[in-house]
């Protein structure tokens, strides 16, 4: 009875590691932006320091999970660092729900399994349940060089975010041709031939400086620039982005209640004129200056702080 006691312990445990590895493995491939978007959005990190933040922490999901699997220390030490991180995220959940309601992805598992925050809180008190079964039926093992292997562990673990999905600060739309300072044809969105696929802007877009976003509501990339472009205009409402957008009108609301986009002006574009002025590969954006395009980024090389520079001092980063 003991012995098939312990095996259950150990199979739980090993359950629990493989969760918080395939949590933290599909916050960072493909994609990781939109987890590093998450300590933008509530405050604590900037631009340059939510990338490292983030494959921060996927490395510690990462060294739980290797503990977790391989029932290292469990009663002294793995376990109780597991609940304390999970009532860390039940808080982080909790005050998010108080913030923004229990809407859109909580991020737990990326883009590949979307949950809202009520779901990922009832998700961590049942892994916090299967942690306390363990920790009353099995201490697990450790050896005599317990510094050296955790510090192995904790440094592989860590470091795996950064070689796997690399912080590039560097990064340029070598995807984009070249042509720039050129007039974008915006009067296929003024002076429409067909009214009925090309909703006129209430904006005026060929005044001024605008920053300019050509997306699909079925585009999963363009999702992430919408959910990038949310937070930019958050925390800084004077500027001047819109959005073109390619869909049906009844996607619009599933886009928002996945971006939460709504602080962005927009305008609807069907047809061959959205091609015309975006092109095929989206999201298309673009810098504007009196009609004139002087710049054209994707969603990985959209900066707020580029644009601000643009803005106030005319440089073209």
């Amino acid at each position: 009875m003991q012995i098939a006691k312990k095996i259950i312990a150990i199979l739980i445990s090993i359950g629990l590691g493989l969760v918080f590895i395939y949590s933290g493995n599909t916050k960072l491939l493909p994609v990781i932006e939109t987890f590093e978007f998450t300590f933008v959005d509530i405050g604590v990190a900037n631009w340059y320091t939510a990338p490292v933040i983030a494959r921060l922490l996927i490395g510690l999901e990462f060294f739980i999970g290797f503990l977790l699997i391989i029932n290292y220390n469990l009663k002294k030490f793995t376990l109780p660092f597991t609940v304390g991180l999970l009532l860390f995220f039940i808080i982080y959940l909790i005050v998010q729900i108080s913030i923004s309601g229990n809407n859109g992805n909580c991020g737990c598992f990326g883009e590949h399994h979307k949950m809202t925050p009520l779901q990922a809180i009832i998700k961590n008190i049942i892994m916090i349940a299967g942690c306390l079964i363990v920790y009353f039926i099995f201490d697990g093992w450790k050896t005599k060089n317990n510094k050296l292997l955790l510090s192995f562990i904790g440094v592989t673990a860590i470091l795996i975010p950064f070689i796997f999905n690399p912080v590039d600060y560097a990064y340029t739309s070598n995807n984009l041709d070249e042509k720039v300072n050129y007039p974008l044809e915006l009067n296929l969105l003024f002076e429409p031939e067909d009214t009925s696929k090309v909703e006129v802007p209430k904006v005026d877009l060929r005044k001024g400086k605008h920053v300019i976003a050509f997306m699909s509501l079925s585009c999963p990339h363009c999702r992430i620039a919408a959910k990038k472009f949310k937070l930019i205009k958050k925390n800084n409402p004077d500027l001047p982005i819109f959005f073109i957008l390619n869909g049906e009108k009844a996607k619009y609301k599933p886009f928002i209640e996945d971006t939460h986009a709504d602080n962005i002006p927009y305008s609807f574009c069907l047809g061959k004129t959205f091609i015309n002025l975006a092109g095929a590969n989206l999201p298309r954006i673009y810098y504007l200056d009196n009609g004139i395009l002087v710049k054209k980024v994707d969603y990985y090389e959209l900066n707020q702080y580029n644009i601000e520079d643009w803005l106030k001092n005319g440089t073209v980063k």
